[in-house]
């Protein structure tokens, strides 16, 4: 699969389109029954966190901030509910988002195709992520990825709200290949 969009590390200055973005996404969210973000979360402060940190990358369209996620090796503990090893090391996505304005052009797809490539450069063969059960388009998106269901699962600092676990393993043959 080959990245079609420009994705790339996110910047300072990328964080009120990013907030546009949110914006954007957030009420369609809320409207399907998804409450997994709110106008609380997520902030700007943890944009600027994740962009400190090196793991916050972007898609662009036309120079244009259209889709946005973190690219992270931060899992939850509540991922061992369903039967995964938390000490093993994997990359993460978390803040997967793509502004309505830019639906249907496969950015979610190149930014999990990103995570995946910084899987492969940190010599990492685990990638995970999680969404709220409300998610239908993800939901959908992450198998079509390579992603298997691992299950149901809580999360403490998200009260009321259940999610579901995913998990795509590289074989060496990929991480090889891409040397």
């Amino acid at each position: 699969m080959e990245n079609q969009s420009p994705v790339r590390l996110a910047t300072l200055q990328d964080i009120p389109a990013i907030m546009e973005v949110v914006a954007d996404v957030v009420p369609i969210m809320r409207a399907a029954g998804n409450l997994q973000w709110d106008d609380t979360y997520p902030n700007p402060q943890v944009f600027e966190d994740d962009i400190k940190a090196g793991q916050l990358w972007v898609a662009e369209v036309e120079g244009q901030i259209a889709g946005v996620t973190a690219i992270t090796t931060d899992q939850y503990p509540e991922y061992a509910q369903v039967g995964l090893d938390t000490s093993e090391e994997a990359i993460v996505t978390h803040r997967l988002a793509v502004s309505p304005h830019f639906r249907g052009r496969g950015l979610a797809a190149d930014l999990l195709y990103q995570a995946e490539l910084v899987a492969i450069e940190r010599g990492i063969h685990i990638l995970r992520i999680d969404t709220n059960t409300q998610n239908h388009a993800t939901r959908q998106l992450f198998p079509k990825m390579g992603y298997s269901l691992k299950g149901e699962i809580t999360l403490e600092f998200r009260p009321g709200l259940s999610f579901v676990c995913f998990e795509k393993r590289l074989d060496q043959a990929s991480i090889q290949n891409a040397d």
